[in-house]
């Protein structure tokens, strides 16, 4: 697969200025006697990037049907492949065997409703100034203080200043003991390394934008105060 996800870089990125090099790039992938263009007529421009190997259908020990997915300006798209496979003890290798199909990507899966978990709104408040300290030592990587917020006998990552906390925007807490399994959503901000000394509030790209993410927390309580044991991405965000 990612033989064809390879290939799939060069096909799918064309122009007049580079028609040549495209031509002997793909040599590296065509079986033998296939037209080096690929059926391209020289003109005209396409880009495609997030190449990524989709799927897979083998019609026998020898040949199959690759799919590669890609975006393509504001689409995301897929392109079937058919490859040729010889190998032995020794090793494989693999060609393209004919013309490749752009493709329309499946749309996204229909997801089914979650009931929101029963919720302890006054452990969630009593969390949430521990929880805004965390994140910005979290963020900042001051060792010596975020271990004032993780849990004795743990440490935790940073990282190290790549991003700023901004805000604790939504925290979830679901009814429970000493130990939690909690959620929460963060705001943090996104540095411009090319930001001048006086930036231009209305230009977008000028200044520091915010994003937010879920986490998904393990908090225990130790004495009279939560801290946290563990932290990941939060998966699926309910509540």
């Amino acid at each position: 697969m990612a033989f064809a996800a390879q290939f799939a870089g060069v096909y799918l990125n064309f122009s007049p200025d580079d028609a040549a090099s495209r031509s002997r790039k793909l040599g590296a992938f065509l079986a033998e006697g296939m037209d080096p263009q690929m059926g391209w007529d020289g003109y005209g421009k396409f880009a495609a990037v997030a190449i990524q190997p989709y799927d897979i259908e083998a019609s026998d020990a020898h040949n199959a049907l690759v799919s590669v997915a890609f975006q393509s300006g504001p689409r995301r798209l897929m392109l079937s492949v058919p490859l040729y496979y010889s190998g032995d003890e020794t090793g494989g290798r693999f060609a393209v065997v004919g013309r490749p199909a752009v493709l329309p990507a499946p749309g996204p899966a229909d997801v089914p409703q979650v009931a929101a978990p029963e919720t302890d709104e006054a452990t969630a408040s009593e969390l949430k100034e521990q929880l805004k300290g965390f994140f910005t030592d979290y963020a900042s990587g001051d060792a010596a203080g975020l271990q004032r917020y993780v849990a004795a006998g743990r440490t935790l990552p940073s990282f190290g200043g790549t991003f700023t906390f901004r805000e604790l925007k939504k925290v979830v807490v679901p009814v429970g003991g000493a130990t939690r399994e909690i959620q929460a959503v963060v705001v943090w901000v996104v540095p411009n390394s090319e930001t001048p000394a006086t930036p231009d509030a209305t230009d977008p790209a000028a200044v520091g934008g915010t994003l937010e993410m879920a986490y998904r927390l393990t908090v225990e309580k130790q004495g009279d105060k939560w801290f946290v044991a563990d932290i990941r991405g939060a998966g699926r965000v309910v509540g």
